[in-house]
């Protein structure tokens, strides 16, 4: 039995919260409208790209912090501080994994389904102009440089640039100095412990925005590119997400079975994130809540801390899997045959380019513009057979990546034993109450939820 309480042992009241107060509900709602506008009025749905950029902007805003007080407190409350190195090192091969085999994923359905064959493309006739920014930024985004730039120039620079892995960095030096110093550190350990209250809270308020953030961004996408402009490409477009839905059932689906949840389960768990990802075409969007879903589904808190950040950088399946069926599909076009070894320097490029431009905007277009940059078999000119689709192949990617980080928050955390596993059907099977009675992320449509006033404390729940 879970025993929920606010601090005492009453029962709350409970009330049953209507169907178009429930975030997903209003966040589908505001998807269909967008879509609508950007394909009838165009123009208009461009000028809607405002409130996306708002939204998104608001919700980097809270990151920082997020990060900083769920992974410094959670260090600090640490007895054991080798942990930080054994969770690191267990997410880092879980990421290079599964990193690895998105790769191979990619190009083995390429080879299958060639959606680039009878193109017959010149490359001679394609302009990279379109593309010369993505290629500079490319070339500016070396592994040395990515690794260095984890360092920050001042203490306070991570705050103020919004770079999540200094933001991380600083996090876990910080929660390392608050436990070596022991009871010295309690006082500051406490009133971080009670700024997650209000940051938190902060993060529920900012949700509720997430419907207009997504209806602005979703206008502006099918405004500005049109759904005409996927029809040209169609098959590579079908052939990702097919691909990525099979390589997040299956072969994600595997992992979570073996680790004791399911995928689906966990899917429907965290919806209300996928849903703003698809909205936004952001992953950042997602991140603090994604947090939040994770401890309370039996995550430790430094275990969720330090994996969820890092995967966001390190553990990317769809852009993996997009790298490498988009330059196959670049030479298939372009009827360039690509020899096994020719491929496989392909596979090991990637596998480094990945990381070195992790965490830049636009990441996916510019890692594969680092991949042929170096790899001369496929002319990085024909990136821009590609660029009008992108931002429809940059929300499968989000997406696949969000999943992939949700089921190596769970499987590292119960690697390391941190992961309380009936917590964890709880959350699957959807009996926990929400986090915050005001945050509708977590409310369903036909589920009975403890109602309270907001000056109460929040409900906590006890295995």
């Amino acid at each position: 039995m879970m025993d929920i309480s606010t601090g005492d042992r009453s029962v709350p009241q409970i009330v049953k919260i209507k169907w178009y107060r429930i975030l997903y509900v209003q966040v589908i709602i505001a998807i269909t409208i967008g879509i609508l506008l950007g394909h009838f009025y165009p123009s208009l749905g461009e000028s809607m790209k405002p409130l996306g950029d708002a939204f998104i902007k608001l919700v980097k805003m809270i990151i920082a912090p997020v990060i900083f007080l769920t992974v410094a407190t959670g260090i600090a409350a640490m007895t054991d501080l080798q942990k930080v190195g054994r969770v690191v090192g267990k997410a880092m091969i879980y990421f290079l994994t599964f990193s690895t085999l998105a790769l191979i994923v990619g190009l083995v359905v390429s080879n299958i389904v060639q959606p680039g064959h009878g193109m017959n493309i010149d490359p001679s006739t394609l302009d990279p102009s379109s593309i010369q920014g993505y290629v500079q930024q490319a070339h500016d985004s070396t592994l040395t440089g990515f690794l260095m730039n984890i360092i920050p120039a001042t203490l306070i620079s991570p705050f103020t640039g919004g770079d999540i892995l200094q933001v991380l960095f600083v996090a876990v030096l910080f929660g390392i100095a608050l436990a070596a110093v022991g009871d010295h550190g309690k006082p500051v350990l406490k009133l971080l412990q009670a700024l997650m209250t209000p940051v938190f809270k902060l993060v529920a308020i900012l949700m509720k925005a997430a419907p207009i953030g997504a209806f602005g961004a979703i206008s502006f996408t099918i405004g500005k590119y049109g759904i005409e402009s996927v029809s040209s490409l169609a098959l590579l477009v079908v052939t990702f997400y097919v691909t990525s839905v099979l390589f997040v059932l299956i072969i994600l689906g595997a992992v979570a079975r073996y680790n004791g949840f399911s995928i689906t389960k966990l899917i429907r768990y965290i919806r209300e994130e996928l849903l703003l990802v698809l909205g936004t075409s952001s992953s950042e969007a997602a991140l603090p809540t994604l947090m939040q879903k994770m401890e309370r589904a039996g995550c430790a808190k430094s275990v969720v801390g330090l994996v969820v950040p890092t995967g966001y950088s390190f553990n990317l399946d769809g852009t993996n899997i997009y790298m490498t069926m988009a330059a196959l599909f670049i030479a298939q076009a372009c009827d360039i045959p690509l020899t096994l070894q020719q491929q496989v320097l392909l596979l090991l490029v990637a596998m480094l380019s990945s990381k070195g431009a992790a965490g830049v905007t636009g990441a996916g277009f510019i890692t594969l513009a680092a991949t042929l940059s170096v790899v001369p078999s496929v002319p990085i000119a024909g990136m821009t057979l590609i660029l009008g689709i992108d931002r429809f192949m940059s929300e499968c990617r989000a997406l696949t990546n969000l999943v992939g980080n949700a089921v190596a928050t769970i499987v590292v955390a119960r690697w390391e034993g941190e992961l309380d596993t009936d917590q964890l059907n709880s959350a699957m099977n959807g009996e926990l109450p929400p986090l915050d009675t005001s945050v509708t992320l977590h409310q369903r449509g036909d589920m009975e939820i403890p109602a309270q006033e907001a000056s109460e404390p929040r409900a906590t729940v006890a295995a």
